[in-house]
């Protein structure tokens, strides 16, 4: 049976239009529409107290480009997370705008970000547009996460202060690289690979009451917005004689 040309082009139509709904309905690369104000009473960086719980390491990291957010704090689980974050007033704002990192929650004037000074300046062409910028404070913008990428840095491990050796430990993860989320950790013992769930309690702070004994092995559970899970071990170990304050290199870099 003879298949007409307009049939075909309805077939081939519809096709197209299909595929493309379904590229929109999914796109992870995409920029969304919104709001972005600064951290008015700061310096050029942002705030050692932030949600996070990242401490002085939270205003310093990326350089200091770093943001609170508000529903992309999702809990904490957003903390760590880069965006790249522009400005949309072509006469003051650059194409590129700038690479935050999540490090502390809070919104203000329907804002989904509120960028370190340093930051909301770097979304502007020159100094004298920066400078108009930040007399505005609050200005459209337009976001979309991107991997966070640390040369020359291994995910590290600080321990709070706070930590008790051997009753309570508590710790953060610093350098976290690539577009996914730490949505889980474990801690293993080395000698017979006995594991504990350990909770989030507030931010990227992840702790335990009674941890395991000896040197430690962690795990941490890699989500992406495509639903897909890893598991991902470190090539170091925490050592048995953990302290407050320390910092542990776990030797592991994740390829983004």
């Amino acid at each position: 049976m003879a298949v007409s040309l307009q049939s075909v082009l309805i077939l081939f139509t519809t096709l197209l239009l299909t595929q493309t709904l379904a590229e929109a309905a999914t796109c992870s690369n995409c920029f969304t529409h919104s709001r972005a104000a600064y951290y008015p009473n700061s310096d050029e960086h942002g705030t050692d107290v932030g949600a996070c719980g990242f401490g002085s390491f939270g205003t310093t990291i990326n350089g200091g480009d770093v943001s609170a957010a508000s529903d992309l704090y999702r809990n904490g689980v957003g903390c760590g997370d880069c965006y790249q974050v522009r400005c949309t007033n072509s006469n003051y704002c650059s194409d590129k705008g700038v690479t935050v990192v999540i490090t502390d929650q809070g919104s203000g004037a329907n804002t989904d970000f509120i960028l370190s000074k340093r930051a909301f300046g770097r979304m502007a062409q020159t100094q004298d547009a920066a400078a108009s910028l930040l007399a505005v404070g609050v200005v459209e913008i337009e976001y979309r996460r991107v991997s966070c990428s640390y040369p020359n840095k291994n995910i590290t491990i600080k321990i709070d202060e706070n930590s008790n050796y051997p009753h309570y430990l508590a710790f953060v993860l610093w350098y976290q690289q690539g577009d996914k989320d730490i949505t889980a950790v474990q801690l293993c013992e080395t000698q017979n690979f006995a594991c504990k769930l350990l909770d989030r309690s507030y931010g990227a702070v992840w702790t335990t009451t009674s941890p395991p004994s000896g040197p430690l092995s962690l795990r941490m559970l890699l989500s992406g917005d495509d639903g897909d899970e890893s598991w991902i071990v470190p090539v170091n170990n925490i050592p048995e004689n953990w302290k407050g304050g320390e910092t542990y290199d776990t030797g592991l870099q994740i390829n983004v």
